[in-house]
């Protein structure tokens, strides 16, 4: 096998005149995988098992000279078997262990198919070969005919299909190769290598084809859509299936498809049902659009087991086809990887950036692969001191490296349910190619977002002087819908939308943001608007009042940031006679107003949660309700759903109590009161320095009532990280703003206080209350939230990682972690720089919290709350800005027998909660954008702008730094530097970079700096040319404060 991952020497093949002639370099699964990950381990177990395969094959030439020889094939195929491969003779069962955790779409092979594809022609062409880069494998393989190391590799493939998943043998004849591969050195004679997912469709395309690696792709109007993924989506993914064969062959006078088409929904369900495909929602990396996997999908295990086949078999109603159900894991599937999806490229990508694709996705995988070599000689050692021999070859077995070692990679075959909104924004341009008739047609969007396709879009739909001015639209942002992508194209279609104005202004930019993420910030409905109180003032009916605990008298009040306007939350805290307080949690009963089946029971169902902004807020609920009759306002009578405890001042809980209530909140405090009142126990506060409070309490009231809440969250948060909880602070990003022009002025880290923290544990509190109040009600229908460990083989990577830097970290649970982190460090600046460095790095495993209908897991164990360390978790403080906290309010009263009982079957709970899921996610990332946009104009505005930064990874000519004044992650180029030379190595296992900075005069040498992890420098942030674009630049050492 050569370096660029083909299969050299022996492989011959029959022309049709009989003579034999040496058969092309060939592509395998193995070959691949090994260039993709950048790794010559592979390349050396390879070696390792072609040799003994050809001990055992001249063992058998030896002493079965006379044997026939379709009995000594035989016997060849038992030796490769006692090697842990298997012949073509493929089973998907026998072999669900070696591709268990991979993604399926396994091509049954059996014996009667094997036959058949020994006996074809050797230049019957298969034309299944799709734009993935799947590999081929020659049709007249023989053991006898090809020496041992390329019939290993060749039943690699046979294995492995597309790297190491799937079993689609792929054909391809020798004319067509030599076509192919004069094709491939016209088109890459300027690298000298060969991609590695290089195929057959690679000819016919153009120099502006934008590589597929995700989305927006193919929304059809008319048919399921054919070729792209969306971030978000449910898909299936799978390698090609067999009989999905001829659907790419192109007929005469008809374009030869670019890209495969999906699979029609019912193959889809019969693969599912047979586990030959996984389905999960697509995760596609926003700032690398060529990095994209299904985290941790179900597979289905092997058939043998009934009970276990039934779980996975269980009927889905009809309405939720295309909803990934939560299903409960496996056995091992708790340490299940991702599944990365392969992605294609075009290597006409350097107008977009991407100069070198396919080094960077090697370098990607690699970093997400798993050290191999180092791994199986660890276990050779482990076995060599007193293990037994067979337990030694175990080690050899591709089938165990296969689950145990490798990356598992799919492909996507169909699109279950649409999530992305289609929509992008970007900029327009005329097409490069003038004469043709594309050109008096069409013009070119270029989105933005590099993971959605650039687009045709029609001329009519331009601006009207844009053909005759394209300069004056350069800088213009567009919106555009992906109404289409034919197979046959390596441009979608998209519909011209809006004009949205220019890049790099606030309002543009975030008007943008929101549509591309699908956010609803569209006017209310008047249908909606009619659900609301007509009559205003409003005011509470006696009768509701008559059938609600009153606690207008009580000393209530809330805490939240002083530019809040929707107060969901309010606390109060009395002092008993008997040395105990009644702690209360009062939350804004929205449940009350939003009834069920409702117009604006819909449209809140639909937008599931209000998305903050750093300018502004999209509500969930129209205004009137969120800040005004839902709003937990000073001095205003308001019904809430409040939950009540007697605890000791210790906090322990004696008793508890849940109860629609009614408050009037006495004053409006801000976190900044709260802190100052918690820092200053024996100062008297002047009415001034507070806002105004109700005449009916007193401010040394509500200062005391702070003071005792403040103890009792201590002793709670205390107890709370002493039963195992984590928490991980990130460094949090806020804004000044002008008044006037709604710029930024200036940017701070937000700081996480007292004040904060003693919320924190009240809301934290109720919410565990409520869901077992729920579950124990409801333990079919409960809403509550779990979250799953981290994902196993990233957090071994970063245990990994900490070894080799020679930290000591306890990774056995949360809680031991958030010992670690806390106790490790010391206090100097350093070590909080250090402990920053490495909170961001260890969140990077953790996993989204989810909402989940409790019916449909049926073991307990999964409904537990990592980071929180609980067995039972909702959503209950927030109804006003999410609509999972309404459905527990609807739960919780109907748990009482004072609301309605609950109506929605547990699939419908699950379906409404995995839309919620998927809205909150969206909306995190909403709120990042807008930081990012904020963030960037104030660089453009303000900068240059110095501080220190520390280290967090070191490559070969580049490093990544945190930037700790603001926050931010930069990556910082060494080519970008006056450097005379940069030499990486490896110090022990530290990756450690050298950098020669050029001399300021000509009398002095070269001032080396050594880069490693955790070293703190100094970064200069400047605006660069483009709207919102900012780099990182390196001070001089010698320069540095």
């Amino acid at each position: 096998m050569d370096q660029l991952g083909y299969v050299k020497g022996a492989s011959i093949q029959l022309t049709k005149d009989g003579l034999s002639k040496p058969a092309l370099p060939q592509k395998n699964a193995y070959a691949r995988l090994v260039q993709k990950h950048h790794s010559g381990r592979f390349r050396s177990y390879l070696n390792h098992i072609a040799q003994k395969i050809q001990l055992e094959e001249s063992s058998l030439n030896d002493s079965n000279s006379d044997v026939e020889p379709s009995l000594k094939r035989g016997m060849m195929r038992d030796a490769l078997a006692r090697n842990g491969l298997t012949a073509l003779s493929y089973s998907p069962i026998k072999t669900s262990q070696l591709e268990q955790p991979a993604l399926v779409g396994f091509e049954k092979l059996n014996e009667e198919k094997s036959q058949v594809f020994a006996n074809r022609r050797p230049h019957e062409r298969d034309p299944s070969i799709g734009r993935e880069g799947n590999l081929q494998v020659e049709e007249d393989y023989s053991v006898k005919q090809h020496g041992p190391a390329t019939d290993l590799l060749k039943v690699s493939d046979a294995l492995g299909g597309r790297v190491t998943q799937g079993t689609s043998l792929q054909k391809s004849s020798g004319s067509e190769e030599k076509d192919e591969e004069e094709v491939w050195k016209n088109k890459h004679k300027k690298r000298n290598k060969c991609p590695a997912n290089l195929d057959r469709a690679d000819e016919y395309l153009t120099d502006e084809q934008f590589s597929m690696d995700l989305p927006a792709a193919n929304a059809r109007k008319t048919s399921h859509l054919s070729s792209g993924q969306i971030q978000g989506e449910s898909h299936a993914a799978v390698s090609t299936s067999g009989d999905r064969k001829n659907r790419n062959k192109p007929t005469r006078g008809r374009k030869k498809n670019v890209f495969e088409a999906y699979m029609s929904m019912e193959d889809v369900a019969a693969g599912l049902k047979r586990g030959e495909l996984i389905q999960g929602p697509l995760r596609i990396n926003p700032k690398k659009y060529h990095e994209a996997f299904i985290p941790s999908p179900v597979i289905k295990p092997d058939g043998s087991d009934k009970e276990t086949e039934a779980t996975h078999e269980s009927d889905v109603p009809e309405e939720l086809s295309g909803t990934c159900l939560p299903r409960e894991p496996e056995k091992g599937d708790a340490d299940s990887p991702d599944v990365i999806i392969e992605a294609q490229f075009d290597d006409n990508d350097a107008e977009n950036g991407q100069e070198n694709s396919q080094t960077v996705l090697a370098d990607d995988i690699k970093k997400l692969s798993m050290d191999t070599n180092e791994k199986v000689k660890d276990a050779e050692s482990g076995c060599a001191q007193g293990a037994k021999q067979e337990d030694v070859s175990k080690v050899n077995n591709p089938r165990l490296l296969q689950e145990k070692f490798l990356q598992r990679t799919a492909k996507v075959v169909c699109i279950l349910e649409r999530k992305h909104s289609r929509a992008a924004t970007g900029f327009i341009k005329l097409l490069a190619d003038k004469s043709s008739e594309l050109f008096k047609k069409c013009a070119m969007f270029s989105p933005v977002d590099h993971r959605v396709p650039r687009a045709y879009v029609s001329l009519a739909d331009c601006p009207p002087d844009f053909m005759s001015r394209p300069e004056d639209y350069s800088s213009t942002l567009f919106i555009c819908r992906i109404v289409d992508w034919r197979e046959d194209s390596n441009f979608a279609i998209g519909q011209m939308a809006k004009s949205l104005g220019q890049a790099g202004e606030i309002e543009p930019e975030t008007e943008g943001i929101l549509t591309e993420y699908g956010v609803d910030f569209s006017d209310f409905s008047r249908d909606v608007l009619e659900c609301l109180p007509q009559s205003l003032p409003w005011v509470i009916p006696p009768a509701e009042l008559a059938n609600r605990r009153d606690l207008r008298k009580e000393c209530i009040f809330t805490i939240d940031p002083s530019t809040a306007r929707d107060l969901d939350d309010a606390l109060s805290c009395k002092q008993l006679p008997d040395g105990n307080v009644e702690v209360g949690v009062h939350i804004a009963d929205v449940s009350y107003f939003v009834l069920e089946g409702t117009a604006l029971d819909q449209v809140a169902s639909g937008r599931a949660t209000s998305v903050y902004l750093v300018q502004k807020v999209i509500p969930m609920l129209p205004r009137l309700l969120c800040e005004e009759l839902c709003s937990l306002n000073p001095m205003k009578d308001r019904l809430t759903f409040s939950v009540m405890w007697k605890m000791t001042p210790e906090g322990k809980i004696l008793d508890e109590w849940f109860g629609r209530t009614v408050i009037c909140s006495c004053v409006k405090l801000s976190y900044d009161h709260a802190q100052s009142m918690i820092e200053n126990p024996s100062k008297v506060f002047e009415p001034e320095e507070l806002p105004p409070v109700s005449p009916q309490h007193t401010v040394d009231e509500i200062h005391q009532a702070v003071l005792n809440l403040h103890q009792i969250a201590k002793h709670l948060r205390k107890q709370r990280f002493i039963d195992g909880a984590l928490r991980l602070d990130q460094l949090k990003l806020s804004f000044t703003l002008d008044k006037e022009s709604g710029m930024p002025q200036g940017c701070y880290i937000y700081q996480y206080r007292d004040s904060n923290k003693l919320v924190e544990e009240f809301m934290l509190l109720a919410n565990m209350a409520v869901a077992h109040q729920i579950y124990r009600s409801f333990p079919q229908q409960a809403l509550l939230r779990r979250h799953p460990p981290p994902q196993t083989k990233m957090l071994n990577d970063l245990m990994e990682f900490c070894d080799q830097m020679g930290l000591e970290i306890d990774f056995s649970s949360a809680g031991a972690l958030h010992k670690s982190l806390n106790e490790t460090f010391g206090a100097d600046s350093y070590a909080e720089a250090r402990k920053e460095v490495l909170t961001n790095m260890f969140s990077r495993p953790m996993q989204m919290a989810l909402y989940f209908c409790a019916g449909v897991l049926e073991d307990e164990t999964l409904f537990r709350h990592y980071a929180l360390n609980v067995p039972l978790y909702t959503h209950f403080t927030s109804p006003i800005r999410r609509f999972a906290d309404i459905l527990v309010h609807r739960l919780l009263s109907a748990s009482l027998g004072s609301g309605r009982p609950v109506q929605m079957r547990k699939e419908a709970i699950q379906k409404q909660a995995d839309h919620c899921n998927d809205r909150k996610m969206a909306s995190k990332r909403v709120q990042e954008l807008s930081a990012d946009l904020f963030f960037a104009i104030f660089v453009r505005e303000c900068g240059p702008l110095e501080s220190e930064a520390m280290v967090m990874g070191v490559l070969n000519k580049a490093f990544d730094v945190l930037v700790l004044r603001f926050g931010v992650q930069k990556r910082i180029y060494c080519n970008a530097l006056p450097l005379t030379g940069v030499r990486f190595e490896k110090v022990g296992k530290k990756p450690e970079l050298t950098l020669l900075w050029e001399p300021e005069t000509p009398e002095q040498e070269a001032a080396p700096q050594v880069i490693t992890i955790f070293t703190l420098v100094e970064v200069v942030l400047t605006s660069d040319s483009g709207p919102l674009k900012y780099s990182a630049v390196l001070k001089r050492p010698g320069r540095e404060k």
